[in-house]
């Protein structure tokens, strides 16, 4: 952006500060004194006025966080700093970004929505030495960050400054800096074999009962009854020839040959010494580990972290050792790779498909989150669904990494309890990645409250971290962010049906035969810190829907404007017709239509009494038009059925035919509003990175 300054001075060689930093935390000094601090910031090439009059408006620090490394945050400072947490909209009080995903121009850029730069900018000084002194101070946090990566970067725990605008410009007025240990890292795991977990040429299952019908026998039978050949099947089971009509085999010794996937659904205390077996027979690409009770309670936290660190030693070898997923995973289901793992009968959970291409990916680490989620809304009909349970060696971030890369893959939800250590780093940079790639990927992250934090440690063995810095530095990054289950579900259903329409612009155009309707889309259109306008008609698109009026004999009883409020008198075509005008107007970029389906004109119902034929059934009828118009206009557009089980056909019938549909208007719009403000900034951070244009899902 032309509007963003370079750094007035070349920052000072970081490593030697860096080195200074790494001493003094070896010494196992928990922080520096108040005196060295400001001698580092001077160091840095910071002004530095110690004790200056006044209440600092600005706080700016460097914390090297468990998830995500080092992360920069700026934003109010004084004591308005501790008041701004849990106070201000998102990226009010303060913002964060992933120090390796930001420089000092793109995170001034996302400084200036604070409350903390409104108050700078409303000083004396010129707009141009303010933001190039801000700039000074964030190309120096993060050139620091850069030179402790590596060995040092456990030296440095938090920087924190405090500014304020003096005679001499932005001065350091106070500072603080915590110092720490390295954490030990992982090694790297080969996420190439993700590709054998999920399209597994040869599949393997251990803990199959033969008499009774446990996980085992109930995976087993999912498997067979998804469509995966029996002969491609090896049940691991000492004393059976077969189960079910499916080969068993003594023990992994025994398999004649490599599996791509082994199926664990043994009792907790069996998978310790099975997983020395499979580490040390090494006949097995991914491993799927099914069962609880492993890093959940305080009697399994010691075994489990001993067992992940020998899945993490078997990385370092020659051909980088087994992937292993869970545990306490349900499972996967692959459409591609033909099979589904999970162990709820396939009676109670069945999985239609709703699209002529599956084009999403859902990776959560709850099973139950994806069986719920699916149960009410099969139109979500992902590729792939995957149960992550512990993290005890595959990550959020390796699984999406993979997807970033494929490009079948259009849309990827994810629900996170918590990261493992250096995980998030991994995962935002992942995001990035993927949403470069044209793709949208809508993350809901749980344990926003200590309550919430306890309980997804008690589930999943998940740290949950610090919700402000992990939404800010995802959305930064290029997530779409939902704040609960709900808007979760509305923006993966969004980002699905709408990925490939273009987003060029925040203007909206609302249509409804229901006042209320009208006044609540308009008065949604400001949600999750994203807004957008009410686009303004051009006279061409107002004359145009006059005369639509005119023949439908409404002209006397609706003013044209948008919102518009086309009476209950309207029928389908009248609804449609306009949304037509709407789409073809230049000045709109999106449209929200309520279609009113008990409005007596409209043909909403499956069969009718009163009027046979004037039905679902009528070529007249909006599931008839609506897909068509969806179809041949680029622009999003979403259909409204806020009526109850009588209009449920109408709203199945538009979804099974690609329509994007929402059963309250408000909510639609709320969606749409999310969802444009991160495609638009999707779009820039495509053009930042030089990305073709028109790649699928890109604003264009």
């Amino acid at each position: 952006m032309a509007d963003r300054p370079a750094p007035r001075n070349p920052l000072p060689d970081p490593s030697v500060i860096a080195s200074a930093i790494a001493t003094a935390a070896a010494s196992g000094r928990p922080a520096l004194a108040p005196d060295e601090t400001l001698r580092l910031c001077e160091a840095l090439g910071l002004h530095v006025e110690a004790g200056a009059r006044g209440v600092p408006p600005l706080r700016a620090s460097l914390a090297n966080t468990r998830e995500f490394g080092f992360v920069l945050s700026a934003g109010t400072g004084g004591p308005d700093a501790a008041l701004a947490a849990g106070n201000f909209r998102p990226d009010r009080g303060s913002v964060h970004a992933a120090a390796a995903l930001t420089d000092a121009a793109d995170f001034l850029h996302l400084f200036r929505r604070t409350v903390a730069w409104q108050r700078l900018a409303a000083g004396d000084a010129s707009p141009g030495a303010r933001d190039a002194a801000l700039a000074d101070w964030f190309t120096a946090l993060l050139g620091l960050a850069r030179s402790l990566e590596g060995a040092k970067a456990g030296s440095l725990q938090e920087l924190i400054l405090e500014g304020l605008w003096t005679g001499d410009g932005l001065a350091v007025v106070s500072s603080q800096c915590r110092l720490g240990t390295p954490a030990a890292a992982r090694q790297p795991r080969p996420i190439a074999k993700i590709d054998r977990l999920l399209h597994p040429d040869s599949l393997g299952i251990v803990g199959v009962s033969a008499s009774g019908m446990n996980f085992g026998r109930i995976i087993l039978r999912n498997l067979v009854g998804s469509g995966y050949p029996k002969d491609r099947i090896t049940i691991v089971k000492p004393g059976e020839s077969e189960i079910d009509g499916v080969r068993c085999v003594d023990g992994l010794g025994s398999l004649p040959g490599r599996l791509d996937l082994l199926i664990v659904a043994v009792n907790a205390d069996a998978v310790y010494p099975l997983v020395d077996e499979i580490l040390a027979t090494d006949k097995v690409d991914a491993v799927m580990l099914i069962p609880g009770g492993l890093g959940e309670t305080a009697k399994s936290r010691e075994p489990a972290a001993a067992m992940a660190a020998r899945i993490d030693a078997a990385h370092g070898k020659p051909g980088g050792g087994p992937v292993f997923l869970g545990a306490n995973c349900l499972g996967v289901v692959s459409h591609p790779g033909g099979y589904d793992s999970w162990f709820i009968p396939l009676e109670r959970l069945p999985k239609p498909q709703k699209k002529a291409e599956r084009s999403a990916a859902l990776i959560s680490q709850s099973g139950a989150f994806m069986i719920t989620r699916l149960s009410q809304n099969p139109w979500l009909d992902p590729r792939y669904m995957i149960a992550i349970g512990n993290q005890t060696d595959l990550t959020h971030g390796d699984f999406l990494a993979w997807f970033a890369q494929r490009p079948e893959i259009a849309t990827v939800g994810v629900y996170v309890e918590g990261l493992r250590d250096g995980d998030g780093a991994d995962f935002a940079r992942a995001v990035r990645q993927a949403v470069v790639n044209g793709k949208d990927v809508v993350v809901y992250k749980a344990g926003r409250t200590a309550p919430g934090a306890g309980g997804a440690l008690g589930h999943t063995a998940s740290v949950a971290g610090d919700y402000e810095v992990f939404s800010s530095v995802l959305r930064h990054a290029g997530a779409i962010v939902a704040d609960d289950v709900s808007a979760f579900d509305d923006l993966f259903y969004t980002a699905g049906a709408l990925h490939d329409k273009t987003v060029g612009g925040a203007r909206l155009g609302a249509i409804s035969g229901a006042g209320f309707e009208a006044v609540s889309m308009a008065d949604s259109i400001e949600a999750d810190g994203h807004a957008m306008t009410m686009g303004a008609l051009a006279p061409a698109t107002v004359e145009r829907v006059r005369a639509i009026l005119a023949a439908k004999k409404l002209d006397a009883l609706v003013a044209v404007g948008n919102p518009i409020d086309i009476n209950p008198g309207a029928d389908d075509e009248a609804h449609l017709d306009i949304t037509e005008a709407f789409l073809d107007d230049p000045s709109i970029d999106a449209v929200v239509v309520a279609l009113d389906p008990t409005a007596p004109a409209v043909r909403a119902l499956e069969q009718s009494k009163l009027r046979p034929g004037f039905d679902l059934s009528d070529p007249k009828s909006t599931v008839h038009l609506m897909p068509p118009l969806s179809a041949r206009h680029a622009k999003p557009v979403i259909g409204v059925v806020d009526a109850g089980r009588l209009y449920d056909a109408m709203s199945a019938r538009l979804m099974d035919q690609g329509v994007c549909v929402f059963r309250n208007c408000a909510r639609a719009t709320r969606a749409l509003v999310h969802y444009v403000g991160a495609r638009l900034h999707a779009g820039t951070l495509r053009a930042a990175a030089g990305a073709r244009p028109g790649q699928p899902g890109e604003s264009r």
